[in-house]
């Protein structure tokens, strides 16, 4: 028996300030928990509440990272863009 897949997502949520974070984690449900309770990253503490608007799903870290890299590197546009249209992260 193999150890358990695991599942690494790229995730964007929407601070309640209406700016846009990015990040990926291996625990979507637990990391806005904890974005949310304040010990999640120094950005999303001062900008309470949060909320999920998009993610998507790899089975490398590599993956999710380098897709967090390029979704950060975008405009606010273009970073909605992909919420909207999420089969759209194949432009990117």
């Amino acid at each position: 028996m193999g150890l358990p897949a695991v599942t690494f997502y790229t995730y964007v949520l929407e601070c309640s300030n209406g700016s846009l974070y990015t990040g990926w984690t291996n625990d979507l449900e637990h990391r806005i928990e904890t974005h949310n309770t304040g010990k999640g990253a120094k950005y999303t503490r001062a900008n309470r509440p949060v909320r999920l608007l998009a993610s998507w799903c790899f089975e490398s870290k590599t993956e999710a990272m380098q897709l967090e890299w390029k979704i950060k590197h975008l405009n606010r546009a273009a970073k909605l863009k992909l919420v909207h249209e999420p089969s759209s992260i194949n432009e990117v």
